[in-house]
């Protein structure tokens, strides 16, 4: 991927040309998988595009996959993805927790950098929990309308899946490569779950199980989850890519400050954005596309509030930053007295969602089989202060018998739980930071509950001797911003239409996960990635 002052080999040597671009149809702010995708789309209908980046871009710094890798693998090594400090900076006030900066990325790829890449359709319930169940709210489209471009959006992320999940949604069409095979891990948890009549089944997953779309196939560095030094994980450069080759323009390092409109305050005029200078530019265009994240997109219509727009912009509603939601984890594990073979793929190849619909309490989950229990070889032997016999001796008794289960658990969406703005504490240009509040309600612990159950019954049918659990108490977030710049019909209860235009300003795009109205269980990736995809479409007309 080539762009604006980048020398043959990679490097950054030149300088960099990060003034605003003279014509753009349309200016993206971020670039993971929702802008790459609208970028890319517009880009090649023939649009001229600029995207924003806040991050740099990695890799001009000459620090390979392997090597960001090994920063994963050494204890107390840094983040290899370099968030924290003043850039990063947040508060989390609310009734618990919440550790944003384990759960992004900011640069040129965005957080497709080291996500897990497990990529599910939204069933048919999650867009309609208020009809079905009374609670929440129903999404302003329906599966049906999403169900081509979940066709479109597996072909782009180039999905590997098998027809064999009797819980998933209607399709007709076959994913564009075959699903792996069940682990070694998998084909020990089969008979206990057969025994308790829980279907197991394959995982579609957004990395190569052949070779695609000029990608490898995955060799199992077991690394998937922050760093894929193979390449057969997809990542938002590979739309990138095929963005900048068909004229658009990244300009990186470039944190959007705020978004200024016009006099009447029903279009926006141009992002103002910072360089590494300390320089301020101000980028025109026709349109604009907001994908910043759950957090950073709220955060920036927070910013941008005005005198037509005091409580921030496109917030007419107030709902901008409110129903913050996330997926919580409910896990076990333990070990086993037989070989089990952990960390040969760093990723799910067997899952359960026969708990996702009509469930009691209300809240989806899915079961998760684990195939990265306990520590690795590499991490134990880095952190031992042994040497020889002693430490194979410490490595063999640290790894081989793990065996663990997890599970996605949904929230619905509630109007307390928000990302606002803590004038107390500045990023590094002066802007208040994101604060993030979050809680958790009776219904969602009674969830985890439930999933801690169905985990204990199988690791006991397993004869696993348990040593760990994550439940209502100890839950955390699976790091799915969602929520906070909500689609809906009416302009008095949400931000954005059911094409993601924005109901206040009649040129600006909210795209990303911050517009679900609810979450479901599922990973939220291929889900963002539709819905770009359809948004893209919208854009395209209105061009």
């Amino acid at each position: 991927m080539r762009d604006d002052g980048v020398d043959a080999d990679g490097t950054d040597d030149a300088p960099r040309d990060r003034t605003p671009s003279p014509r753009a149809d349309v200016c993206v702010v971020g670039s993971g998988p929702a802008g790459a995708l609208v970028a890319c789309r517009l880009a090649e209908a023939g649009h001229d595009v600029v995207i924003l980046e806040a991050g740099p871009r990695f890799g001009d710094d000459g620090i390979t996959r392997a090597d960001r890798m090994e920063t994963h693998l050494r204890p107390g090594m840094s983040n290899p993805w370099e968030m924290g400090g003043p850039r990063d900076a947040y508060s989390s006030t609310g009734e618990r927790d919440y550790p944003l900066n384990a759960a992004r990325v900011k640069g040129v790829g965005g957080s497709s950098l080291h996500w897990h890449g497990m990529v599910m359709r939204l069933h048919e319930r999650d867009f309609e929990l208020d009809s079905r169940y009374g609670v929440g709210v129903d999404w302003p489209i329906a599966y049906e309308d999403l169900r081509p471009y979940y066709h479109e959006a597996e072909r782009e992320l180039g999905v590997a899946g098998a027809a064999d999940n009797p819980y998933a949604p209607p399709r007709e069409e076959p994913y564009p490569i075959p699903a792996f095979p069940p682990s070694y891990s998998d084909s020990l948890f089969a008979p206990a779950c057969e025994a308790l009549g829980i279907d197991m089944h394959s995982v579609p997953n957004a990395r190569n199980s052949e070779p695609y779309d000029d990608r490898s196939a995955c060799v199992g560095y077991g690394t998937c989850k922050p760093v894929c030094p193979s390449g057969a994980k997809y990542t938002a450069e590979t739309h990138l890519a095929r963005a900048v080759e068909a004229g658009a323009r990244i300009v990186d390092r470039a944190p959007v400050q705020r978004l200024v409109h016009d006099a009447a305050g029903e279009r926006v005029e141009a992002a103002v954005y910072a360089t590494p200078d300390g320089t301020e530019h101000r980028q025109n265009a026709r349109r604009f596309v907001v994908a910043a994240g759950g957090v950073e997109t709220p955060r920036l219509l927070l910013l941008s509030r005005s005198t037509e727009y005091p409580d921030g912009l496109a917030n007419t509603s107030g709902a901008v930053g409110r129903y913050f939601m996330d997926h919580l984890f409910a896990g076990m594990g333990g070990r086993l007295d037989v070989e089990t073979r952990q960390h040969h793929v760093g990723f799910h190849t067997s899952e359960s969602h026969q708990f996702y619909d009509e469930t009691d309490p209300v809240n989806a989950l899915k079961l998760e089989f684990l195939n990265y229990a306990g520590p690795t070889v590499v991490g134990t032997a880095l952190s031992a202060d042994t040497w020889g016999d002693d430490l194979l001796a410490r490595v063999q008794e640290a790894y081989g018998t793990h065996v663990a289960m997890g599970a996605l658990v949904e929230q619905l969406p509630r109007r307390e739980n928000r990302v606002t703005l803590d004038p107390n504490t500045t990023d590094d240009h002066g802007n208040p930071v994101p604060d993030v509040q979050w809680s958790l309600d009776d219904r969602t612990r009674a969830a985890l509950r439930r999933a801690n159950e169905l985990q204990a019954r199988v690791l006991d049918e397993l004869g696993a001797e348990i040593e760990w659990r994550v439940g209502p108490e100890e839950t955390g977030p699976a790091f799915h911003h969602m929520g906070t710049t909500r689609m809906g019909a009416d302009p008095d209860e949400s931000v954005v239409d059911s094409d993601l235009r924005a109901h206040d300003l009649s040129n600006l795009w909210l795209v990303g996960s911050s517009v679900f109205p609810t979450g479901g269980a599922m990973n939220p990736t291929l889900t963002i990635a539709a819905l770009a995809l359809r948004a893209s479409d919208a854009l395209d007309a209105d061009l």
